[in-house]
């Protein structure tokens, strides 16, 4: 099983990324707050632990390899507890990752069955189950959570996604969870990423928005 790959980031599409090794470019499969993160390294070596899974069903004879990317190992062993909850496979557990794991951690360790609600896709059953099953075990992962706020899994998709696009760039993370709910008050229509972050930085330099 390939653990790690380390190359240059050729491309990001909406749910995976392009990473060259040597003559070899490998799709790579990441959860939503893992391509915000790496928005701004294309073009750059980037490391990612992986994992491996089959794509298919067993009974139908075709079954496709994929590979998942992490931006490090603990994130890598999280996934791996997170899909253990009934209901939630690898696709599905991706598309649930909008924001970072440490975030979700405390949710769960706190039985925060409405901020688990604000992932997408999922509903109180889904949430209460997702607790039931792992509350009292990512007590590790939820460290340094501290510093992200719990708060930040109550943003819509879109507006975590710009958190992470800001601090990808640079920005503290506190400083850009103020100015994104800043933004998004004075401007209520705005529902994408991509017009958030401008919107945030004509906030911090001063300019009338």
């Amino acid at each position: 099983m390939i653990a790690r790959i380390e190359g240059k980031l050729i491309e990001l599409a909406g749910d995976s990324a392009l990473v060259q090794v040597g003559s070899v470019g490998y799709e790579v499969m990441l959860a939503s707050y893992c391509v915000s993160a790496l928005s701004g390294k294309i073009g750059s070596e980037i490391t990612l632990c992986t994992m491996e899974y089959y794509e298919g069903a067993p009974g139908g004879g075709n079954l496709f390899p994929r590979m998942v990317g992490f931006l490090n190992s603990g994130e890598r062993d999280f996934f791996n507890k997170f899909i253990s909850v009934k209901g939630i496979g690898v696709k599905k557990g991706l598309k649930l990752l909008s924001v970072p794991i440490a975030t979700i951690a405390v949710a769960i360790e706190q039985a925060d069955d409405k901020a688990l609600m604000q992932l997408p896709g999922v509903g109180k059953r889904m949430a209460q189950q997702i607790i039931a099953e792992l509350k009292g075990k990512l007590g590790s992962f939820a460290i340094g959570a501290e510093v992200c706020g719990v708060s930040q899994i109550r943003f819509k998709p879109f507006q975590a996604e710009a958190l992470e696009i800001l601090i990808a760039w640079g920005e503290k993370r506190n400083e850009a969870m103020e100015l994104v709910e800043l933004a998004c008050k004075k401007h209520p229509d705005v529902d994408s990423a991509e017009e958030l972050v401008p919107l945030v930085y004509r906030l911090k330099q001063g300019v009338e928005v």
